[in-house]
């Protein structure tokens, strides 16, 4: 089953797709999923949709838009999760980065270890590694766009991968301060996973930043993708 977004306003209208066990919802960019000064995405979403229960079995950071799964009820969120924790889904990104990479395809793994203020840096060592598949073309003005397939889930993944091969994301907040944007452009594009001995395959656009919205974007990132052949179920 394929699903593509729409350009959507209201909390409960920008769901993708659902059944009676999970949803599927495009989050925006710099919507948090848990409470913080206010009433978190989950909570709102739980209280418009009048559910009982409601939970995130995975993770997207607060500047991260895209693809984001729920589950309906405990047994679901209990299936949905084991399969993210082994690795059975598979998940696409893409990025607006800046500056030249040092390189331009190929994997980035490497551990990650705590740094200053929260956040992370990538190491040499494979202990546990972080371990992200990637393919970067230019794009306009200094300008990249990389596509981005993670085989790990480990925290600011993607972001701290493109910091270590001298590309970070336009826009990030924590790994790129200096570099001012109208969003953090980092946007999960992809999800496919089964349930229930069916395979789905979700996708959403992204609809926000000027750079996502031009048609340029949409025609390299969605011509590399189909290159790259990362989506075949």
């Amino acid at each position: 089953m394929v699903a593509e977004n729409v350009m959507l306003s209201s909390l409960n209208q920008r769901i993708i797709a659902q059944t009676e066990h999970w949803l599927a919802y495009h989050k925006p960019a710099n919507v948090s999923l848990h409470s913080e000064s206010g009433t978190g995405l989950v909570a709102e979403l739980k209280q418009q949709l009048r559910l009982e229960f409601l939970a995130p079995v995975h993770r997207l950071d607060k500047v991260t838009s895209g693809v984001l799964l729920l589950a309906k009820n405990s047994a679901a969120a209990a299936e949905l999760s084991e399969q993210f924790a082994a690795r059975n889904v598979s998940k696409v990104y893409c990025a607006v980065t800046v500056g030249k990479p040092k390189k331009k395809q190929g994997a980035i793994v490497g551990d990650m270890v705590p740094a200053r203020r929260g956040d992370y840096r990538l190491t040499k060592s494979l202990i546990n590694p972080a371990h992200t598949d990637f393919y970067s073309v230019g794009f306009q003005d200094g300008l990249r766009i990389a596509l981005l397939k993670p085989l790990t889930g480990k925290t600011h993944q993607l972001r701290v991968a493109l910091k270590s091969i001298g590309s970070p994301i336009l826009g990030d907040p924590r790994y790129a301060p200096k570099m001012i944007a109208d969003r953090c452009y980092l946007h999960h594009y992809c999800l496919q996973f089964s349930f229930a001995s069916e395979r789905f395959d979700i996708r959403a656009l992204p609809e926000q930043g000027d750079h996502f919205l031009q048609p340029l974007f949409r025609e390299i990132f969605l011509e590399k993708l189909a290159a790259l052949d990362w989506l075949a179920i």
